[in-house]
Order: structure tokens, then C-alpha cells, then sequence
């Protein structure tokens, strides 16, 4: 071996016994890597950030922004909920909310898939009769066998591609994927189905704060506009139990109060005092014709650019705003701020929302420019609560962003434009209806899996141009000589899935890739469905909650123990490697 080999080989053996050791970040553990490499010589400073500049960077990057333009729509909330509502046991929900989640993990990238998925079943899985754990884990894994259906739906994938590109100069297309992607997830699905029984369903998941304000009841009110659809004639027509919205009564023009019943009468310009989760009450909104809070008055901001914001605020024990109303305090006019909900402990309001009494400890749900947001809240000592997401007041575009996607990859599938080009215009485009706020797109980035993958490119590329790549394949080729080439394929597919519990997937790719086309190769075999292999192994890590980070997503709202993933993991792992590796040598042949 060259001394570069050695250097290279060391570092890539020290970076995985790091990884392994699990004590420090993986996106950390890959930037120390790539100092490293630098270092010592065999990453050359002009080639250093290539990574993160590459097609998979931003592919993965545009496809996270597209999964949380989806996410804010509802749509696919909206599109679920009637069928949910019918399911009354585990039996019923397990497959609905795995298919469900398969279907939006083969048109977004997984975890994004995932992410938007795990709010609903967390609600389903409070239900009696049902279980959180028992619906996570199975989401999570069907979301990783699904995600192999198309270029964009893992990382893994992605990456595959591009070392096909560099090894043949040609990347897979967007459906290259699917027969075997396919295929598995309609085997996983079934599996998943009844196999869902082995997890335990009596744990109890960790609740974060923004999972905890999410459940506030607020009251709000909305106004009933002069142009009602002649289906909204009384408050039943509303269905507002649909939401889970509750009325707490109704305030003519005049001022005067009445009850809210069901045959009272929709009057225009009538007030309706109404509570409900904050999610509750935005979808309420999106559905029905009804005017929200002070709607003639747009919030006031000092840039034309600033951002509107909505968020969470507890009224602290010496704030100005105690035993004021919003109307004595005058918040938008003195401020410009809106108010737009109050929660109250323990407690059910049923007055207007301008007159209501203000209390310590009540949560406030305001609406301002982002500008003015941290003067506001510390000149009437209100404390800010978790950052999430608030739906009320946050316009929606519900079709937009779905109907980006569509055209995006119908464009990438007819060979108009490239991958990347393709899911950068549809991202930036959701940006630019004002489907996702800019500040909402830049959180929905998983810095750690970029950096991760942007930081571990150079080195893989080091790797192989010393010629270390060519010195592992040969070793692997000579040992595999005489060696029927479906059992290399299942060799190299076992060897994938065994390393992504340790280095996370995308490093697996990023070394094996190559190494697999050049073993093909040496066996003067079709290296297609070897990169195959290598991918599907890669992406099915189902053993452990470290080596993807959907797996990480559902441990804690799921109450899961590290043990708990080889329960169901084990078996479908097997089942992968068993129906998988026949799957791929059938669509992708050894030979040619």
C-alpha cells in the first residue's frame, strides 16, 4: 500500500470507530474528519467543500423544504381525517397510517414524509383502544422501504446515483428506483400489518413543550360575513365538532350575548365566540367562510420585507397587561400587534376576545412583524413560549404546494430537467407563493445530515482516487471469485445494512458505493444491481434509533427502549435480504 492508501485507510478506520463509539455528533465526527483530510495532505484544499456543493446536498436540502410546504398546506390532514375517524382499533389504523405514510415517502423524501404523519398518529394513538407505540415504529420503517421507490425518497438513493454518474456517467433517473422500491414496500406493508403486535403498546412517550402548548385550549372568535353560502344557514350547518372546535356563544352587532345552539341562526355581522387547539381552530378556518380576528386591520410592520410572525406568550406575574383587556390595553394600536387567542388553565372563556380580562399565567397567541415581536413581549414582561410551528393566524395555501410538486416531478420524469434543478425551482417556488415562510424553510433543514454528507464526500473521493477503492475491490473480487453473483449481491447488501446501524446510512453509500461498481466490475458483472444492493441495505436500517433518523424521530413520542427495534426490526431485516436480493437480480440483471 501507498502511503496515501494508509493515510486515507486510517482515517476512514478512525472516523468509523468514532462513529461507532457513538459519544460525539456525526456531523461533528465529519467535520473533524475532513479538517483531517485536509491535514494531512490527501484531501487537497481546493477540493475540500465540493461536498457541499454537490447534487445531493442540495437535492436533500430542496426535498426537506418541499416536505415542510406540504406539511403547513393540511392537505394532507385535511385528505386523511375523514377515514381516521372511522378507525376504531389497532387492526385498522396500523395498515391505514403505514400506507398512508408509505405514499407521501415515495413523493417526498421520508423523514419529511414521516414528520408530517406523526402529529396525526400520535392523536390516533391517544384514542382508547389504541397505542403511540404501536403505530410509530411501524410508520418509521415503512417509511425507509418506501423511501427506495424513488431517486429523491432516501439519501440513499441520491447518493447511489451520483456514484453511478462518476463510475458510467450516467446517474439513475427518477424511477429507476421503483420496481424494487416497489415491490418491498408492498411486502413491508403486508408484513407490518399484523406483525405490528410484537411492540409493546403500553409506553408511555415523551411529551416536549411544543407538544404540550400544541394541546392548549384558545379562545378566539370569528366573524360571520355578509356573503354566506346558502349551505350555512345555523350553527349545526358549521359542523365545528368536525375540527374539534367548541362554541362558546354568540355576540350580535348590537353587543348583546345569546346562546349558541344548534338551529340558532347564522347572522351576518354576528360574532362567534369559539375555543379549540390552535391546529383545531386553523383548520376550522381554512374550511369554513368566517372572518377572523380584526381582519379589516392588517398588522403594521416596519419593513416591507419583515416577516409577519404568530407565537406563544405567557402573561409573568408583574406584567402591565393583568386586569387589562385587549381593548383597554390597545394592543394593535399602541404596538401593532394582534391579538389573536387567549388560553386559560383550568378554565373555559366565553367572552369576546377584546373583552376579556387578562390573568397571570393566561397564554397569548399574537400576531406582529418580527421586528417588533422582542420589544412588545419584554416592555409587558411576557414570556415567550416553545418555538413550533402556530397555525392560527399563518394563512395556508393548500393546493400550491402539491401542485408544485406534481409539475416538478413530472418534468424531472420526462428528462426536461435535471433532479436538482427540478426540486430547487419547486422549493424556492412554495417560498415564493408564501406557502412556506423563509424562516420556517430554513428550519425545516437537517443541518447534521448536510454537513454530514458534505463533510464525508471529499474524503470517499480521496479514497478512491489513491487507489484505495480499487485495493479493497480487488481484495473483495479475488475472495468472491467462483462465487455465485447472487450471493455477492446478498453479501454486499448484508454488509450495507450491518454498517448504517454504525456509520448512519449515507456514509455507508459514500464508501461501499464505490466499492461495489469496482468488485462488478473486476467480476466482470453488470454493476447496476450491485449499487442496488448496496442502497437498499443501506436504507433499511430497522436493527437500532441511531442509524436513520426517522428511527431517532419516533423514539421518544413512542416511549421505545434501543432494545425495542430488534423486536420488529430483526424479522423484517430478513425479510429484505431474503425477497430483496431475488427482487433486484430479477429487475436489474447480473450480467450485460
Amino acid at each position: 500500500m501507498t502511503t496515501p492508501q494508509i493515510l486515507s485507510f486510517s482515517l476512514i478506520g478512525l472516523t468509523v470507530a468514532t462513529f461507532a463509539w457513538g459519544r460525539f455528533r456525526y456531523d461533528l465526527v465529519s467535520l473533524v474528519a475532513l479538517l483531517g483530510a485536509v491535514a494531512i495532505g490527501i484531501v487537497p484544499v481546493k477540493r475540500a467543500f465540493t461536498g457541499f456543493t454537490s447534487d445531493v446536498v442540495v437535492i436533500i436540502a430542496c426535498a426537506l423544504v418541499i416536505s415542510a410546504g406540504i406539511a403547513r398546506s393540511g392537505v394532507v390532514e385535511a385528505t386523511l381525517a375523514p377515514g381516521l375517524r372511522k378507525l376504531k382499533t389497532l387492526q385498522t389504523q396500523v395498515p391505514a397510517m403505514t400506507a398512508a405514510t408509505a405514499l407521501l415517502s415515495i413523493v417526498t423524501k421520508n423523514v419529511g414524509a414521516l414528520t408530517i404523519l406523526m402529529p396525526t398518529a400520535i392523536k390516533v394513538g391517544r384514542q382508547e383502544g389504541s397505542s403511540v407505540s404501536a403505530l410509530l415504529m411501524p410508520m418509521s420503517f415503512i417509511s425507509l422501504i418506501a423511501g427506495l421507490s424513488t431517486l429523491v425518497g432516501t439519501s440513499t438513493n441520491i447518493i447511489v446515483s451520483q456514484v453511478r454518474e462518476e463510475a458510467i456517467g450516467r446517474p439513475f433517473r427518477m424511477f429507476d428506483f421503483a420496481p424494487v422500491g416497489l415491490s418491498l414496500t408492498v411486502i413491508g406493508l403486508i408484513f407490518l400489518s399484523f406483525a405490528w403486535r410484537i411492540l409493546p403498546r403500553d409506553r408511555q412517550g415523551s411529551q416536549d413543550l411544543g407538544d404540550a402548548t400544541a394541546e392548549a385550549f384558545f379562545s378566539t372568535e370569528a366573524t360571520v360575513p355578509d356573503d354566506l353560502p346558502d349551505t350555512l344557514n345555523t350553527i349545526a350547518d358549521l359542523e365545528l365538532g368536525k375540527d374539534g372546535v367548541l362554541i362558546g356563544g354568540i355576540v350580535g352587532a348590537d353587543g348583546r350575548r345569546r346562546d349558541a345552539m344548534p338551529d340558532s341562526e347564522l347572522v351576518p355581522g354576528e360574532v362567534l365566540v369559539l375555543q379549540g387547539e390552535d391546529a383545531a381552530l386553523a383548520k376550522m378556518f381554512d374550511r369554513l367562510p368566517l372572518g377572523k380576528v380584526r381582519a379589516d386591520k392588517d398588522v403594521e410592520k416596519g419593513q416591507a420585507n419583515e416577516e409577519v410572525r404568530s407565537i406563544e406568550a405567557v402573561v409573568q406575574p408583574d406584567s402591565q397587561l393583568i386586569g387589562n383587556s385587549a381593548r383597554r390595553a390597545r394592543l394593535q394600536d399602541e404596538y401593532g400587534v394582534k391579538l389573536l387567542a387567549v388560553s386559560r388553565s383550568s378554565e373555559r372563556i366565553t367572552q369576546r376576545l377584546r373583552e376579556i380580562t387578562i390573568r397571570a399565567g393566561d397564554v397569548l397567541l399574537v400576531q406582529a412583524g418580527e421586528n417588533s415581536l422582542p420589544d412588545f413581549l419584554k416592555s409587558l414582561s411576557l414570556l415567550p413560549l416553545a418555538d413550533r410551528t402556530v397555525s392560527l393566524g399563518n394563512p395556508r395555501k393548500r393546493f400550491g404546494p402539491i401542485a408544485i410538486v406534481i409539475a416538478a416531478i413530472a418534468l424531472i420524469a420526462a428528462g426536461v430537467v435535471p433532479v436538482a434543478a427540478g426540486f430547487f425551482g419547486a422549493a424556492v417556488l412554495i417560498i415564493v407563493i408564501g406557502a412556506l415562510p423563509i424562516r420556517e424553510a430554513y428550519g425545516a433543514l437537517e443541518p447534521e445530515v448536510l454537513i454530514l454528507i458534505g463533510a464525508l464526500t471529499p474524503i470517499s473521493e480521496a479514497v478512491h482516487q489513491t487507489g484505495g477503492t480499487a485495493l479493497i475491490a480487488s481484495g473483495l473480487a479475488h475472495l468472491l471469485m467462483g462465487i455465485s453473483p447472487i450471493l455477492v449481491l446478498g453479501t454486499l447488501l448484508v454488509v450495507a445494512m450491518a454498517a448504517a446501524p454504525f456509520l448512519h446510512n449515507a456514509p455507508t453509500v459514500l464508501i461501499l458505493g464505490p466499492i461495489a461498481v469496482l468488485v462488478a466490475q473486476r467480476l466482470h458483472l453488470n454493476p447496476d444491481p450491485f449499487l442496488m444492493a448496496v442502497a437498499t441495505g443501506a436504507g433499511c436500517d430497522f436493527l437500532t434509533p441511531v442509524g436513520h433518523q426517522c428511527n431517532t424521530l419516533v423514539m421518544g413520542p413512542g416511549g421505545y427502549r434501543f432494545g425495542d427495534y430488534a423486536k420488529l426490526g430483526a424479522p423484517l431485516s430478513l425479510m429484505v435480504i431474503i425477497v430483496g436480493v431475488p427482487l433486484i437480480a430479477w429487475f436489474w440483471p447480473l450480467t450485460g
